[in-house]
């Protein structure tokens, strides 16, 4: 893909992966930019998803960071909080430290 892509088409490449994610599967930030053709802009993949709009149908809490964890906003852990009540409501599970096992709720698009 070409670096001279505008912001907003970027954000579109993102929004359509993010949508394939499927329910009881997550994918890292990495990941998401991979597989939209922005890659080593996993930082993208988070601004993109903070500029979604509130209501926004997009499956944004099924995206978490390369560790397994969901990735602390300024918020005071409010959308934190939102993210693994949705995971969890998804059948995905958390270990006693906040961690999902990536490699059984891991996202792999054939």
């Amino acid at each position: 893909m070409s670096e001279t892509r505008i912001p907003g088409e970027r954000h579109q490449l993102i929004y359509a992966v993010v949508a394939q994610v499927p329910r009881g599967r997550v994918a890292t930030y990495g990941q998401i930019a991979q597989l939209a053709g922005l890659p080593r802009q996993a930082r993208l993949v988070g601004y993109a998803l903070s500029a979604l709009a509130a209501g926004n149908r997009l499956p944004w809490h099924r995206v978490v960071n390369a560790r397994g964890r969901i990735s602390e906003r300024g918020d005071d852990g409010r959308s934190a909080l939102t993210q693994r009540r949705r995971l969890e409501k998804e059948g995905i599970r958390f270990d006693a430290d906040g961690v999902i096992a990536l490699a059984q709720y891991q996202w792999r698009p054939e």
